[in-house]
């Protein structure tokens, strides 16, 4: 999914924000936990606020992803 998200990132850049979070570093466990972090992969859409829109679990495609970046961009 790495290559599809980074792609993703290129195409809203300066629109949509993307941050990479590594769950296997101890130094992410609160965010994990205030997220709800339980299956690799998670995707998150959270506002300029850091409100969470919209949670993706497991395998996700392009078309899901860039829908709701459109829905939430209008």
């Amino acid at each position: 999914m790495a290559p599809m998200v980074h792609g993703l990132e290129a195409e809203y850049f300066g629109r949509v924000g993307f941050a990479f979070l590594d769950a296997d570093d101890p130094a992410t466990d609160t965010f994990q936990r205030t997220l709800g972090f339980y299956y690799q992969p998670e995707l998150y859409l959270l506002d300029a606020n850091g409100n969470l829109l919209e949670k993706f679990i497991g395998y996700t495609t392009e078309d899901q992803l860039r829908s709701a970046f459109n829905q939430y961009l209008q």
